[in-house]
């Protein structure tokens, strides 16, 4: 049975081997903070996620992103599905009933 590591380029799995290598000395400046890391170096760090991710993606160094001493806490997502109103001029916009009541 293949595992999910088995599908992650080389340079994720050896980057973050990198990180735990690098630990302790990256918690003295980057505790709580979230950060990409990558080729022995934080490449994108900050407080929100998404923002740290896109940033340290566009390197194209297959980047280890977490959150600095966080690593055993859980990461909680949520997935929402909803329709679209495609009539709406420019972008789509999310469609949402609202019952008022009387």
């Amino acid at each position: 049975m293949n595992s999910l590591m088995d599908s992650l380029p080389p340079g994720w799995q050896r980057n973050e081997a990198d990180y735990w290598a690098n630990r302790a000395q990256l918690l003295t400046h980057s505790r709580d903070q979230w950060i990409g890391f990558a080729n022995g170096r934080v490449i994108a760090s900050g407080t929100s996620p998404v923002d740290v991710l896109h940033a340290a993606q566009q390197s194209g160094l297959h980047p280890f992103v977490t959150c600095d001493g966080r690593e055993p806490e859980p990461c909680q997502m949520r997935r929402v599905v909803f329709s679209y109103d495609p009539t709406y001029p420019s972008e789509a916009l999310p469609a949402q009933e609202v019952a008022l009541n009387p």
